[in-house]
C-alpha cells in the first residue's frame, strides 16, 4: 500500500488507476500531481496528491493548476482544429495566404499542415534570442517569417518545441482577429468551464504549483553534438524556473506556456474523443476533430530522434507509441506531463505535475496510470 492518499474519486473499476497513482509517489518520489480520464466526456477518474511546492508546504489541491510545457501545444492544435472546422481556415493553404510576410527567403509555398506537423523546418530561430524574447509576440513572429527554413519543408519531421506555437499562432491571430490565447479561452475554454490559460492572469498565480527542474544533465539537449537540436534547446535557454515568474506565466506562448492541471486539460481535450461534444455543447464537428487524425508526415524527427507520426496538431498511435486503439491522438510535455484522446473507445487520460523528469514528450509516471485504465477497460 502506498504511504500517500490521493484526494478525489476513481470509480470502482478503475481503482487500479488510483493505486497507479498512488504508487508513483513511493516509487519515483512524486511531489505532487493529479491524473483526470473521462469516458464520454464524463470523468471516471480524477484524483490528485503530494505538494504545490518544492519544500512541500503547500498541499496540491483539488483547483492547483501547473505550467504543462508541451501539453499546451494540444490546445493551440484545438483551436487551429476549430478554426478551420468553422471554414477560416484552410490547413492545406500556404500560410502566406494569411500572413503574407512569411513568404520570404522560399517560405511561399510552406502550407499550416507543415506548421501543424513540425515539417516547416523552423525547429528554432536563427537570430540569437534571450528568454525575454519569448514574452514579444511580434519578435518572435517576424523573425521567423522573415527566416530561411532549416530543411527542406514538408520533407522531414523535426520537433518545433518553442517554434510552432508562434508560427500556429499567428496564422489563428490573422485569421480569427484575435491572439490564439484569447479565441481559446472564447470558444473552448469557458464555453466548457475547463481552467486552462494560454496567458494566466495575474489574479490565479495564487493558485500555480512551483516546477521543480529535471535532475542536472536532464534538460533538453543538454550536452548535444546536433547543432539543430542545441538551437532548439539553447536559442534561448529553457529554465524551468522562469514557469515561476509573472513574465512566463502571463505571455502567451502557444507551444509551452499553458497552464492547467489533470482535470482541465482532459475537459478540453476529451473534444477530441467525442467528436467534439463537451459540456452539453457541440464545439466542434466530428469530421474537424477527426482531421487530427489524418497523418502529415512520419519518420525520424531530426530534433527528438526517434521515429515519429505527425498528424494535424497532434502525434498519432503507431511506431513508438502503442496504444491500444488506432484512432488516438497524443501529446506530452517537458518534465513528464501527458493527455491522450482515444476517439475508438471515446476515453481521454491526462496527467500534470510538478517534479519534472528528463523527458520531453510524456514519461513512465503517466504510463503507470495508462496501462492500469487500459486493463481495467479490456477486463
Amino acid at each position: 500500500m502506498s504511504s500517500v492518499k490521493a484526494h478525489g474519486f476513481a470509480e470502482d473499476r478503475f481503482a487500479p488507476v488510483k493505486a497507479a497513482f498512488e504508487a508513483n509517489f513511493d516509487d519515483v518520489q512524486e511531489n505532487g500531481a493529479s491524473f483526470c480520464m473521462t469516458l464520454e466526456g464524463k470523468p471516471v477518474v480524477d484524483i490528485w496528491a503530494g505538494f504545490a511546492d518544492e519544500a512541500q508546504t503547500k498541499p496540491w489541491e483539488k483547483d492547483t493548476i501547473v505550467n504543462v510545457y508541451s501539453t499546451t501545444k494540444t490546445m493551440t492544435a484545438l483551436t487551429a482544429l476549430y478554426l478551420a472546422d468553422k471554414g477560416a481556415l484552410d490547413f492545406a493553404a500556404p500560410v502566406a495566404k494569411y500572413w503574407p510576410e512569411f513568404a520570404a527567403n522560399g517560405k511561399a509555398d510552406v502550407t499550416v499542415a507543415h506548421l501543424m506537423s513540425h515539417a516547416a523546418g523552423l525547429s528554432g530561430w536563427k537570430e540569437p534570442l534571450v528568454r525575454e524574447d519569448l514574452y514579444d509576440w511580434e519578435k518572435a513572429t517576424s523573425l521567423l517569417a522573415a527566416q530561411a527554413p532549416y530543411w527542406k519543408p514538408g520533407s522531414a519531421p523535426g520537433y518545433h518545441a518553442m517554434t510552432q506555437g508562434y508560427l500556429v499562432g499567428e496564422v489563428i491571430r490573422r485569421v480569427a482577429g484575435e491572439t490564439v490565447g484569447t479565441v481559446f479561452r472564447k470558444q473552448i475554454a469557458e464555453p466548457l468551464g475547463a481552467d486552462f490559460h494560454i496567458g494566466l492572469p495575474s489574479t490565479e498565480d495564487h493558485r500555480v504549483a512551483d516546477l521543480t527542474p529535471p535532475p542536472p544533465g536532464g534538460g533538453i539537449g543538454q550536452g548535444t553534438p546536433d547543432e539543430l537540436v542545441a538551437n532548439m534547446s539553447n536559442n534561448p535557454p529553457i529554465n524551468p524556473l522562469d514557469t515561476r515568474t509573472r513574465a512566463w506565466r502571463g505571455a502567451e506562448i502557444p507551444a509551452a506556456g499553458g497552464t492547467g492541471n489533470a482535470r482541465s486539460v482532459a475537459m478540453v481535450q476529451s473534444l477530441m474523443a467525442n467528436g467534439g461534444w463537451g459540456n452539453g455543447k457541440q464545439i466542434l464537428s466530428e469530421a474537424g476533430v477527426r482531421k487530427a487524425l489524418e497523418l502529415q508526415i512520419e519518420g525520424t524527427d531530426k530534433i527528438l530522434g526517434i521515429p515519429v507520426r505527425y498528424g494535424m496538431g497532434f502525434g498519432l498511435a503507431g511506431g513508438m507509441v502503442p496504444f491500444p486503439n488506432p484512432n488516438s491522438v497524443y501529446w506530452g510535455g517537458y518534465g513528464g506531463s501527458l493527455v491522450v484522446s482515444d476517439m475508438d473507445a471515446r476515453a481521454t487520460y491526462a496527467y500534470a505535475m510538478n517534479k519534472m523528469a528528463p523527458t520531453t514528450t510524456g514519461d513512465m509516471r503517466a504510463f503507470a496510470m495508462l496501462m492500469a485504465a487500459w486493463g481495467a477497460m479490456a477486463a
